[in-house]
């Protein structure tokens, strides 16, 4: 996780040069999805066989939540660019959280496809409801759009670390799940990554902060448990 104590919040590109050194630092596993040099790894192209039905279900089920939540974030960050993304200090600072899930949405639809999951039923209605959210948390103001940001990656940091203990019962010596896992645990930081940018720009100065936080957090978690069926 991002720790910076600043009394201000973050500039963009303070926010910018902090991820690139961070980046820098570290080979990211979720390079292996992007980067042509890898295309023809067993990691990114098998999927684990000889596993249990419990297995394969949580596998599914697991990576079904992932895809869609990461739809839906795109679509939260385009709702609050769409009206934010004019202010010199918020607007570059919601794309570049945006930026990052769009890789993250990338990745994942090769991660489905990978492991031959069906996606979700409720495709558009993540799309949609990821707008609205982004859109309205925004037009209460950029500290309600940040709060919109610390609930939901509240949400997706813990989920993802379930994932992680759940995982636990794949065969590690199948070459996908090492790296299904580091890009679970990339992930994961990136989002807390984001609660904390959220967080030092005034998430918690919000109108009725432990009300809206409270029911985007209920809402995240309804949204969760609906995709792992449908």
């Amino acid at each position: 996780m991002l720790a910076v104590a600043l009394s201000t919040p973050l500039r963009p590109a303070l926010v910018s040069a902090l991820r690139a050194h961070s980046t820098n630092a570290r080979l990211l596993p979720s390079t292996a999805y992007v980067d042509p040099a890898h295309a023809n790894d067993a990691s990114v192209l098998t999927t684990p066989e000889t596993v249990s039905a419990d297995a394969r279900e949580e596998l599914e089920s697991a990576l079904r939540v992932d895809q869609a939540g990461e739809l839906a974030a795109n679509w939260i960050y385009k709702g609050q660019h769409d009206v934010l993304g004019r202010d010199p200090t918020t607007g570059p600072l919601i794309q570049d959280m945006w930026d990052q899930e769009k890789k993250h949405l990338a990745v994942m639809n090769k991660l489905q496809l990978q492991h031959r999951v069906r996606p979700t039923l409720l495709w558009e209605l993540a799309r949609l409801g990821g707008y609205g959210l982004g859109a309205a948390t925004a037009l209460m103001g950029r500290e309600a759009a940040m709060a919109c940001t610390e609930a939901v990656e509240t949400v997706i940091g813990e989920h993802y670390d379930d994932q992680l203990k759940a995982f636990e019962q794949l065969p590690a010596d199948h070459p996908s799940v090492p790296l299904l896992k580091q890009v679970i645990k990339e992930f994961r930081d990136d989002e807390l990554e984001h609660l904390d940018i959220a967080v030092e720009n005034d998430s918690q100065k919000a109108p009725a902060h432990a009300l809206l936080s409270t029911v985007v957090g209920a809402g995240c978690k309804v949204a969760i448990e609906l995709c792992k069926r449908f």
